[in-house]
């Protein structure tokens, strides 16, 4: 098996049949249900790491290969480079960067406070090159932990589309304290679209783009025109806005 991948201006292009899908459901789920969903956030975060552990998700080790920023926000080779990942889940990005790039200091957060024990507990954490706590970014504030304007990349990867969409705009808000002046977040996460929108079922949705899966999580699916919106109303520029496409081939 092997992955292909272009990028693109503009979300994939729907089949007849998943058009038809996704006119069909259209029903929204509850007022009730929504509030229940919101309120129960965390807990459900919580119990999916209870559930997966650190098996769920894979390492990824693409983050340098696809965020070039990550070596061009250097000005020399062994430069000290302080990041925050916002949403760090076990690690699978964390660990990674911290073993290939040994000039890093990293803060990092998550939602769950269990997530951030299993970071704790891996071998590889180190707290003289690693601090990582429990936030939740729409009301937290990351002051408390992350000095500001101390950061030089922030990683923001497929986190945001856990978000009820009327508080992205406060993660944003957040990260932007500690960022400094002129430089990046670097951003994925899930587009209009993808394949994952479509595997849900009838009785999921949300609100525009926005569903809800069986385990109580939530997934938002971007438009980069929704996304430019949302970051320049928050007081970022806009470098980079394209869609990743990924493609499996057998061979």
């Amino acid at each position: 098996m092997a992955s292909l991948q272009r990028k693109g201006l503009q979300a994939r292009i729907l089949s007849s049949e998943e058009e038809e899908k996704l006119k069909r459901d259209q029903a929204l789920v509850s007022d009730f249900k929504q509030q229940k969903l919101e309120k129960e956030a965390q807990k459900n975060w919580d119990l999916f790491y209870k559930r997966n552990s650190t098996n769920f998700f894979k390492d990824r080790h693409w983050t340098t290969r696809e965020f070039e920023e990550l070596r061009s926000c250097k000005e020399f080779e062994d430069q000290k480079l302080t990041i925050l990942e916002a949403g760090c889940g076990v690690g699978n990005c964390l660990f990674p960067l911290l073993e290939e790039d040994l000039n890093i200091f990293a803060y990092a957060c998550d939602f769950s406070p269990r997530a951030v024990e299993y970071v704790k507990q891996n071998p590889l954490y180190n707290a003289e090159r690693c601090k990582v706590f429990q936030c939740d970014l729409t009301k937290d504030d990351l002051l408390e932990h992350v000095p500001p304007e101390s950061v030089d990349v922030v990683l923001l990867i497929f986190v945001l589309s856990a978000v009820h969409p009327d508080k992205m705009h406060l993660v944003l808000k957040n990260i932007y304290q500690v960022l400094k002046p002129g430089k990046s977040v670097l951003f994925r996460d899930y587009g209009l679209y993808d394949h994952a929108m479509l595997r849900f079922r009838a009785g999921s949705k949300l609100g525009e783009n926005f569903y809800a899966r069986q385990d109580g999580t939530r997934s938002y699916f971007f438009t980069d025109e929704f996304l430019a919106r949302l970051f320049m109303d928050t007081g970022y520029e806009e470098v980079v806005n394209e869609y990743v496409f990924r493609e499996t081939v057998n061979k």
